[in-house]
């Protein structure tokens, strides 16, 4: 397939945040699925922290320690005497770890506490470490129950101090939840370390080998590729959907976007009234996914395949396509430098609009954290200075936060990183940004789309009564 030639262009919109890997092919890091943020808040105990309620900038639900600053308008800065920042990352991706180390480098008072698990021991203890041992930063899941729980810092007057408000509002508007627990509107919860996207990644070597010269530009065609690549004896699709994290939701929605409207599928994620996922458009996404499985176009493991195990096989060549997000966009570019490309989903119709699962890598601050204001000047450091923004697109891959006329270091159209920069471009200019179907209740993930897909492939349930299934319990859901 030929690489785009067209020069990258800066995208507005946060697709799950950028991130160059230094995973192995034996090797391959965990999953950071949101540069997807994913599941359920599973065995919670809220009550111990019903007391706590969100504070303003400024103000802490703990005792600052020594070096920490009290914002008391102005500009929250880290001060100048030693401070050390606790922080709970996700394992595996090298961006917020690079980003710790130059900050520390600019601010040589500061120092960094770092603690990291899987995402979905994150997802597990996320209420619990918030209210128990408040971290400064921390990688979150879905922000909604946590931000109405009280135990994320609301960051408005943040984002009026730093100048928050004046980026693109639609990087914005996914971190953001009304009283009520409803995201995508109302008070700012959570900044992004960087700004990513999804689609399909593809090897050089294997396409040529299945008689692919071009990248599809119809979905008639893409189907054309998986068969042109099954003939040859090549596994067309890899993609992780084992375990307790349905991967398959990846080509789903991009299937559904392809078909249908990427705004109808926002407002079930934001929870809109009336919003329904078991629609004929959603419905025939449904059912195209489901003749893919029965063509035998994934891997025939699919349903224990993990993430790492994924990645695995695409690096080792034992795949021609990945359904996945651009922080893997460095990692590709280091360990199959050359050989390796990207293309958005296409559509069902030629000369549709393009769309892709798109957020930011999501932090936030706990209502109980010691030093705010230093943790709210890092998150403005890494979208506004020039070396922290260059991290965020060597390093991770995707497109920072910030301005959209802000600096972005020079990037060779024709590697993976570009490729994907530029596909943000595309996916800006066609409206076409979605919060992932993942993050529409911190449960659907969990208890309703990872089952479901993997009775999919096992051909226990049908398209139809997947999405219908899945709508019910999104209506349970979301009335708790």
């Amino acid at each position: 397939m030929t690489a785009s030639r067209d020069r990258a262009v800066r995208s507005d919109r946060r697709p799950f945040p950028p991130h160059s890997k230094e995973a192995k092919v034996d090797k391959i890091r965990p999953s950071r699925r949101s540069r997807v943020r994913v599941p359920a808040l599973a065995g919670m105990a809220l009550a111990a922290v019903l007391g706590l309620s969100a504070c303003a900038p400024g103000g802490t639900a703990a005792t600052p320690s020594q070096g920490s600053t009290t914002f008391a308008g102005g500009t929250p800065t880290c001060g100048t005497k030693p401070v050390t920042m606790s922080a709970y990352f996700e394992t595996g991706f090298p961006l917020p770890k690079a980003l710790t180390d130059e900050f520390t480098k600019q601010h040589p008072n500061v120092t960094w506490n770092i603690r990291e698990d899987q995402f979905a021991v994150i997802t597990q203890n996320a209420a619990r470490t918030l209210a128990d041992s408040p971290p400064d930063l921390m990688r979150l899941p879905s922000i909604a129950d946590l931000a109405k729980e009280g135990l994320l810092k609301n960051l408005d007057g943040y984002a009026k101090a730093f100048g928050w408000d004046e980026w693109p509002a639609s990087q914005l508007e996914q971190l953001r939840v009304e009283k009520s627990g409803a995201r995508g509107s109302g008070s700012l919860y959570a900044q992004g370390l960087n700004f990513s996207l999804t689609g399909v990644f593809y090897n050089k070597d294997l396409a040529k080998q299945a008689g692919i010269t071009s990248t599809p530009t119809t979905l008639a065609e893409f189907d054309d590729a998986l068969a042109k690549a099954k003939a040859k004896g090549i596994t067309p699709i890899a993609q992780f959907n084992g375990g307790a994290t349905g991967g398959l939701a990846f080509p789903l929605q991009q299937l559904m976007a392809s078909y249908g409207s990427p705004t109808s599928i926002n407002d079930w994620v934001f929870q809109k009234s009336g919003a329904d996922i078991d629609t004929s458009t959603n419905q025939q996404a449904a059912q195209h996914l489901e003749t893919w499985v029965k063509a035998g176009y994934f891997a025939k493991d699919v349903n224990s395949l993990d993430y790492s195990g994924m990645m695995s096989r695409f690096i080792g060549g034992k795949s021609l396509f990945i359904f996945d997000g651009d922080w893997e966009s460095g990692n590709l570019d280091k360990q199959m430098a050359g050989k390796a490309g990207f293309f958005l989903m296409p559509p069902a119709t030629a000369g549709g609009k393009q769309a892709a699962m798109s957020a930011p890598l999501t932090y936030g601050i706990a209502a109980g954290a010691k030093h705010a204001d230093c943790a709210a000047t890092f998150l403005n450091w890494v979208a506004t200075d020039k070396t922290a923004r260059s991290i965020d697109v060597k390093v991770g891959g995707s497109h920072p936060m910030g301005l959209a006329d802000a600096y972005m270091p020079d990037v060779d159209s024709s590697t993976v990183t570009g490729q994907t920069l530029a596909a943000g471009a595309k996916v800006s200019k066609d409206n076409g940004a979605m919060d992932f179907i993942a993050n529409a209740t911190n449960a659907i993930y969990a208890k309703s789309w990872t089952p479901q897909l993997q009775s999919l492939v096992a051909g226990r349930v049908s398209a139809d009564d997947l999405l219908k299934s899945v709508q019910s319990d999104y209506t349970s859901q979301i009335k708790q």
